[in-house]
């Protein structure tokens, strides 16, 4: 080889080195900056074109801008409890009127008013929405007021509370989730490669990778292209460096397998490349373009999610695809030190990335087919069973948080003193002729314990009303706890009632109206995107494998993987971790991670299987492609349900709840429908299973593709 020739195979590894180390020292510090892009305002975060956002928009004529309510309790200071009579309720009105002019404040609160019980106070203080890093301060300044009746303890409750517990729980979300994460991934890859070298250069490109992924998404997000939020910016950073790992592994499996057949660095790094690029890029892009369907949504967040999520794939691509061969272009053999790849002799009986585990898996798979598959279907099908347990109509406000947060407190003792909707009502605007007909329907609505119009002076009842552009507000009070199922349902009945009110154009919004309106919408995108999803994959799995019937098997199996893991949680969230319920939201991410992320690991072994086939023939290229990528597929797996496990760190039960689903999804769908499953049934299937392409046409020369 001439001089330089022999230069340029170490000059290109060298420039993409100093490129990444450029983008990781430059770019590094964004991952830690995007929480000053983000908003965790769940407002903004709304339907675009629900009723209850038609509200808020409605409510700015009356010169009443949104606001986020936080409710003040006072109860008895004593162990045994007591009554409060009206020197303590003078004293709390008192307190109260007092944060008028306060900075964050929005008008006059509400006075001070006891329980049926006498038991406890309650008044109502309208906070701005957009108070962001002042909220918490805010809400400390209101409790230190309010805590001045003699003889009471002062709580706060309502969504001003549970948004400002929010910020609290995302507080630090960069370094610990981060830290949590790298760290699992990090103990794992020591125990599979038993190396010290490569675990670390993994890590590096996949820190090196969010770096990038982090800066764009901070651009994006700071000129208003795209929203972040606290769980965006977790699931951003576990994504990436889990698919950054997963693509890793994949290529510095088969880099150890090029060295093990006795070539050079330069030459495995090649030969590994050319055997990956096709199977990682067909894995990036059915993950990403599941995500970009996201923009399908009618909600803020999930469409937020998807841009932001596909972003993080392309880095995780890029990184891995560049920064890894360059370096174990340069390191070589010393990359998996101590445990250096060794020759293995031609016609070794064990093969190149052969397991002596996978081995004997793929003989059981190759002996009784039939068996493994229908026991895997059935152990499936029986986890599937519980699916339907599983509601998603949103969790409670208590409910929220994993372990107990003030604001969770604070709502219990309101709603052990209060009528549920009290403070928290439906808001309804109308025509202004038609007001006193749209009070009396929602009056007459099973579910409303009352309703009033606001009058001029800023508040329900006393004067006469206030009409803006020939429109009245009308704020009715639940009888239910304004985040239950019942109230819900109270606000459904609502609607329909005023609707019904000729010539009054009513709508109805609220805290409830944009629960209702949310789990609703998240029901209608789940109709919409679970389809294009699909269709998605089985493009993209028909291009790579070039057939129709291993497509639809492959989707099919996953599919019935996401659903046995629905049934799973199901069982877990009720039993375990004692919630009622999942956020409306939950289902269609678990399905968009799951589906994508497991048909990659199909995508991995497919690939593999039929790459031997076209060589051994369908039933040798089963064993082959099981044995070789068991080990790296099943470590893959390990790795991406380790780094979604972390976010179980953040104390909300929408992350756990992801967090679960996702990893057991992916370690089900590791150890159970990509090692029996689907080779099960390739193997009895046999050529078929590759229709119409050539495999299935000549089976590789393989006389006895289906089992005896």
């Amino acid at each position: 080889m001439s001089t330089p020739a022999r230069s340029a195979r170490w000059l290109i590894p060298l420039v993409l080195l100093v490129v990444w180390l450029g983008v990781g020292g430059g770019l590094g510090p964004y991952a830690g900056k995007l929480g000053q892009v983000a908003t965790n305002d769940q407002a903004a975060f709304l339907p675009q074109n629900a009723e209850s956002t038609q509200v808020i928009e409605a409510q700015k004529a009356f010169r009443q801008d949104e606001t986020l309510p936080g409710i003040v309790v006072w109860t008895a200071g004593g162990e045994d409890g007591g009554t409060l009579g009206e020197e303590e309720q003078g004293a709390a009105t008192k307190a109260l009127a007092s944060l008028k002019g306060f900075e964050g404040i929005v008008g006059a609160a509400s006075p001070a008013f006891p329980s049926e019980d006498g038991q406890a106070l309650q008044g109502v203080v309208q906070l701005s929405p957009d108070l962001g890093e002042e909220l918490t301060p805010t809400l400390d300044r209101i409790k230190e007021t309010a805590g001045q009746v003699p003889g009471t303890t002062v709580q706060v409750a309502g969504p001003a509370a549970s948004q400002a517990d929010l910020k609290d729980a995302f507080a630090g979300i960069d370094g610990l989730l981060l830290g949590v994460a790298l760290l699992a991934v990090l103990l794992i890859l020591l125990l599979v490669y038993r190396s010290v070298l490569l675990p670390l250069i993994i890590i590096v490109g996949a820190v090196f990778a969010l770096g990038l992924a982090s800066a764009v998404v901070y651009v994006l997000a700071d000129n208003d292209v795209v929203r972040v939020d606290g769980q965006v910016q977790g699931i951003l950073s576990i994504l990436v460096i889990g698919a950054a790992t997963d693509y890793a592994l994949l290529l510095t499996a088969r880099f150890r397998e090029e060295l093990s057949a006795g070539h050079d660095r330069f030459t495995a790094v090649r030969a590994a490349w050319r055997q990956t690029v096709g199977p990682v890029t067909a894995s990036a892009a059915t993950v990403a373009l599941g995500l970009l369907a996201l923009l399908l949504s009618d909600l803020t967040n999930n469409r937020a999610l998807g841009p932001v999520g596909a972003i993080g794939i392309v880095c995780a691509v890029l990184s891995a695809l560049t920064f890894l061969p360059a370096v174990l272009a340069l390191l070589g053999r010393a990359a998996y030190w101590p445990a250096r790849p060794k020759p293995v002799a031609e016609g070794d009986a064990k093969g190149r990335g052969a397991h002596g585990l996978w081995q004997r898996v793929a003989d059981l798979v190759d002996r009784a087919p039939r068996k493994v598959w229908a026991l895997s279907l059935a152990g499936l099908l029986a986890c599937a069973a519980f699916a339907p347990m599983l509601t998603s109509r949103g969790v409670p406000l208590d409910e929220i948080f994993v372990n107990d947060a003030p604001s969770v407190s604070a709502q219990q003792t309101l709603g052990e003193h209060f009528p549920g909707g009290s403070g928290n009502p439906a808001v309804i605007v109308a025509g202004a002729p038609q007001a006193d007909a749209v009070r009396q329907a929602a009056e007459r609505t099973e579910g409303v314990a009352g309703a009033e119009t606001v009058t001029a002076s800023g508040r329900p009842g006393g004067g006469p009303p206030l009409v803006v552009d020939g429109r009245v507000r009308i704020d009715a009070t639940l009888a239910d706890a304004a985040d239950s199922d019942a109230a819900k349902d109270t606000v459904a009945r609502l609607r329909d009632a005023v609707h019904a009110v000729p010539g009054a154009d009513a709508l109805v919004g609220g805290y409830t109206a944009q629960q209702y309106d949310t789990q609703q919408t998240a029901a209608d995108d789940r109709a919409v995107i679970v389809p294009v999803v699909l269709a998605i994959i089985l493009v993209i799995l028909a291009l790579l494998l070039r057939s129709l019937v291993m497509p639809v098997l492959l989707v099919v199996t996953v599919a019935l993987n996401f659903v046995a893991t629905l049934g799973v949680s199901a069982l877990v969230f009720k039993y375990v971790f004692g919630m009622s319920g999942t956020d409306s939201s939950v289902p269609l991410y678990g399905f968009v991670f799951l589906v994508a992320l497991g048909v990659d690991y199909n995508i991995f072994l497919m690939s593999r299987v039929r790459e031997e086939s076209l060589t051994h023939g369908v039933r040798e290229g089963v064993r082959r492609g099981l044995t070789a990528t068991g080990g790296v597929i099943t470590s893959a797996g390990v790795v991406l349900a380790a780094t979604f496990a972390a976010l179980g760190v953040i104390p909300l039960a929408f992350l756990l709840q992801i967090a679960f689903i996702v990893a057991f999804g992916v370690l089900l769908d590791t150890l159970v429908v990509r090692s029996l499953l689907v080779p099960a049934l390739v193997r009895d299937i046999g050529r078929k299973a590759w229709w119409p392409g050539v495999l299935s046409r000549t089976g590789g020369g393989d006389p006895a593709d289906r089992p005896a």
